[in-house]
């Protein structure tokens, strides 16, 4: 007998959005959607609600490629951070794993990836055009290269390293502490620090 969930289409639809999430199979997002829909004032309802106001009043930044609710974000628009030193990373929360660490004091740019020949995610895919505007016209002198350990980050910074060779900055990388194949959202607070303030850096080929 062939088995049928109940619920119809809106809690299969509700199931599918789920299971599309970073760390949500299908079966993790059946329970998810479960335990919402148990207490649906008090769970379901607030989602929604901050959802929908996370959708109208989010957005990204024009030039850093952040989250926040203004733009330039609060970050691009502090004059107390130092404008000439860029630390570039992989996603928003790589940011707000630095910030959270209080290491960096400059400004950031949100890759949104990296690029992966596996993902086929090129160059172009990648928010970079914005950062070489940056380093040509604003008093950049130094870029941080705070890319994950990965075999698709370092392929990534050393695309970067080639690209900005071009521009009279000060091109570094994050130090030791960050394990092969890791991730700066994944590090703690103190090997988040010990990375940054070791950073080293990068050889120029002027050949």
């Amino acid at each position: 007998m062939a088995w049928h969930r109940t619920g119809g289409i809106e809690l299969e639809r509700l199931i599918q959005l789920l299971s599309r999430l970073p760390g949500l199979g299908p079966r993790s997002a059946r329970r998810a959607a479960l335990s919402l829909l148990a207490e649906p004032e008090r769970r379901l309802v607030p989602l929604a609600q901050a959802m929908q106001e996370a959708a109208a009043r989010i957005q990204s930044c024009e030039v850093c490629g952040t989250l926040d609710v203004t733009n330039p974000c609060m970050i691009c628009s502090d004059p107390d951070r130092d404008h000439s030193v860029i630390c570039v990373v992989e996603h928003v929360s790589d940011l707000w794993a630095l910030e959270r660490a209080m290491v960096h004091r400059g400004v950031y740019q949100v890759l949104g990836g990296t690029l992966s020949a596996l993902l086929g995610r090129g160059p172009e895919e990648l928010n970079t055009q914005s950062l070489f505007r940056r380093v040509g016209s604003d008093g950049v002198s130094e870029v941080i290269l705070a890319l994950g350990a990965t075999v698709d980050g370092a392929a990534t910074s050393h695309w970067l390293e080639d690209r900005l060779a071009r521009y009279d900055v000060t091109v570094t990388r994050v130090g030791r502490g960050v394990p092969m194949g890791g991730t700066l959202d994944g590090l703690d607070d103190g090997t988040l620090v010990a990375a940054l303030m070791a950073r080293r850096p990068v050889a120029r080929d002027d050949g």
